[in-house]
């Protein structure tokens, strides 16, 4: 990696770091980042995301890092006006995201919703969380590049 990723990277992490500080949740974090990637706010689609917080409405399901990642490649690869198609590569983007999640998470924290990765323990979102946000964001990014697309402009 070089010095100007890290910088990027760590730029990233703190914005990741001060969004959660100000009670954003994983899956909103990711889609701030996007939009801010492509200088746009849609605080509608931020509220949106919400819904995906704590493994979909808190219920402890499916990380919102995952499925917020997911929004995230749709956000640039997805259909968003009837005259528009899904880019060909989006369902493949959003199941090589899922494979490398499932792959990075299950091992350490014994599955990929929330209540496995936080083990039932609140305490351990301030610990396990800021990583895997990043290193999905990082994915993110990675997929969408190796597949055409500049994450800092819209489709």
């Amino acid at each position: 990696m070089s010095s100007v990723d890290e910088a990027s990277t760590m730029d990233e992490l703190l914005r990741m770091l001060e969004l959660a500080g100000q009670g954003f949740h994983c899956s909103q974090i990711l889609l701030f980042l996007g939009l801010e990637a492509q200088g746009k706010s849609d605080p509608d689609l931020i509220r949106a995301m919400s819904g995906l917080a704590g493994g979909v409405g808190f219920c402890g399901d499916t990380c919102g890092a995952l499925t917020g990642g997911a929004c995230l490649i749709a956000l640039y690869a997805g259909r968003g006006t009837p005259e528009e198609e899904d880019h060909p590569r989006l369902n493949l983007m959003i199941n090589e995201l899922v494979e490398w999640f499932t792959l990075e998470f299950s091992e350490c924290y014994g599955g990929i919703h929330c209540r496995e990765i936080l083990n039932d323990d609140p305490a351990n979102q301030s610990i396990r969380c800021p990583g895997i946000v990043t290193r999905t964001y990082q994915k993110v990014k990675s997929l969408l590049l190796a597949n055409g697309f500049d994450h800092s402009r819209a489709r």
